[in-house]
């Protein structure tokens, strides 16, 4: 794990703090898949590697936490988050309803401006490496992600906190994990180029509903996955039962 960690590009500012800075390596080795799903977070290990005390350390563990990348099990300690089957779908439902919301109200609400940045965003996507292999979809975040810009458009701000805030890694996490499947790059790129077309037209039914199907696809990507091979999270699940809990807490419950 700590190979994979000390491979994680970090541009760090010189008034970034060492908890900031060891929260944004670790937080883009778990996001791409360089610490895999259910490692064990060491703390001594984590502090040896980075020459940091425990407290900046344990600081940046419980920030991943609130971003649901790490989990924290009783009499266990901290590992990466695996969402099970039903959880991943759950979240991908979640992401329909919503990032189709916020579709919706982009279309109503950005400005000219906006969308033509949205426009340069996508040729970006079409000039990179990977995509123009065949082998992966664009996967930087901010500014440069497709969703995330459409979610800022959209100027509702609850959306915005729980899309680009609460879930936003986490949801990567699991984009990137998927976005190499065969013909899915492409696909991806041309259902982003409608959904464009549509919010530039300010057809927010249409761009709505353009979202949905888009998600959708994504959705039923993961279902074939499972159906075809079940995943890490599913292979000795009874085993993997004590390090998990659920994603999205159920009602009633704190």
């Amino acid at each position: 794990m700590l190979g994979a960690v000390e491979k994680a590009v970090a541009v760090v500012d010189d008034s970034e703090t060492l908890s900031e800075n060891v929260f944004r390596r670790i937080q883009s080795a778990i996001v791409k898949g360089e610490i895999a799903p259910g490692s064990k977070i060491s703390e001594p290990e984590l502090a040896r590697t980075y020459g940091i005390s425990r407290g900046p350390l344990r600081e940046a563990i419980h920030r991943l936490e609130g971003q649901r990348l790490v989990v924290r099990v009783p009499h266990v300690g901290a590992r990466v988050v695996a969402l099970s089957h039903a959880e991943l779908i759950e979240l991908y439902e979640i992401r329909e309803s919503l990032e189709g919301m916020a579709c919706r109200l982009a279309a109503e609400r950005m400005t000219q401006a906006e969308i033509d940045e949205l426009r340069g965003v996508l040729d970006t996507h079409e000039r990179d490496a990977a995509f123009q292999a065949g082998i992966g979809y664009y996967q930087q975040e901010g500014d440069f992600d497709f969703h995330y810009r459409i979610i800022q458009g959209s100027g509702n701000r609850t959306l915005s906190q729980m899309l680009c805030g609460e879930l936003y890694q986490l949801v990567r996490m699991y984009r990137i994990q998927y976005s190499t499947t065969p013909n899915r790059p492409r696909q991806a790129f041309a259902e982003h180029h409608r959904i464009l077309d549509a919010i530039a037209d300010r057809d927010g039914e249409l761009a709505e509903l353009l979202m949905r199907r888009h998600i959708g696809a994504s959705r039923r990507n993961i279902e074939r996955h499972f159906q075809a091979a079940p995943s890490p999270t599913e292979v000795n699940n009874e085993s993997q039962q004590q390090y998990s809990r659920p994603a999205f807490p159920r009602c009633g419950r704190q």
